[in-house]
């Protein structure tokens, strides 16, 4: 089937998503949750139901899995995964790094995604079997194959179970690699992987919504990733994202 037509609407929610993340970026946010490690917003919920608005005009029957709740579909029907704002405590305390994720799902199957940056005018977007893009650019993940060279993100904080066992494993990567970068937004941090700007991305607790678009956009890319579920919830569990080239399972040997 192609679902172009499917990934045309995915992307006018998202723009349309991000232009009012982005008109609304200076302003005072109110807090629906405040978390040990992290922060709902009013704007997650209202942005969340634009997405769902905007997607149900075309596509009524289709269930939604989303960061703020989920809607039912009809039987057997695809089902968009939405994360509204990936990247909210950046959001919420003014650093311009966040994004819009919107995937498609039928079955068991990824068959499009999408994931815009509007602080960058960025657009992710990938139909499974064909290239990804950024802006209509096909992009490619990097062919660095040595860990000295390469550019990594390593979660290292509050959900290992232990802090200190997080902390342990970034200072054993920091020391194997050229730079370290946490951006705080996990699908960028994927996209960024694709398009050759990073090389891998290590994560301890991650979210189905948090990297379901940006999972085939990687590996469209030519890139791969690791999705353990963990034993509480099929839709949370770590992750290992990489190039392809790297190392990187021996390099996360202690």
């Amino acid at each position: 089937m192609d679902y172009r037509p499917q990934l045309s609407a995915a992307e006018q929610a998202a723009r349309l998503a991000g232009k009012l993340l982005k008109e609304r970026f200076h302003e005072v946010h109110r807090v629906d949750a405040e978390l040990a490690h992290d922060i709902k917003l009013q704007l997650d919920r209202e942005t969340q139901e634009l997405i769902v608005a905007a997607l149900r005009q075309r596509y009524p029957d289709y269930a939604v899995l989303g960061e703020e709740g989920c809607a039912a579909g009809s039987s057997g029907a695809p089902e968009w995964i939405i994360d509204p704002i990936d990247g909210t405590v950046n959001y919420f305390y003014g650093i311009p790094i966040f994004c819009v994720s919107v995937a498609l799902r039928v079955g068991e199957q990824t068959v499009l995604g999408c994931v815009y940056d509007p602080m960058q005018d960025e657009c992710y977007t990938a139909l499974a079997g064909e290239p990804p893009r950024l802006n209509g650019r096909e992009i490619r993940v990097s062919t660095r194959s040595r860990m000295a060279e390469a550019v990594v993100f390593v979660g290292h904080g509050t959900h290992d179970g232990s802090g200190e066992a997080g902390v342990r494993r970034f200072a054993h990567i920091s020391s194997q690699v050229r730079k370290m970068r946490i951006l705080g937004s996990a699908a960028l941090t994927l996209c960024y992987i694709a398009a050759g700007r990073f090389d891998a991305y290590i994560e301890s607790r991650i979210n189905l919504w948090d990297f379901a678009a940006a999972h085939l956009i990687l590996e469209s890319a030519g890139g791969r990733l690791e999705f353990t579920p963990s034993a509480e919830n099929a839709v949370t569990g770590s992750v290992i994202a990489w190039n392809g080239h790297l190392p990187i399972h021996a390099a996360l040997a202690y």
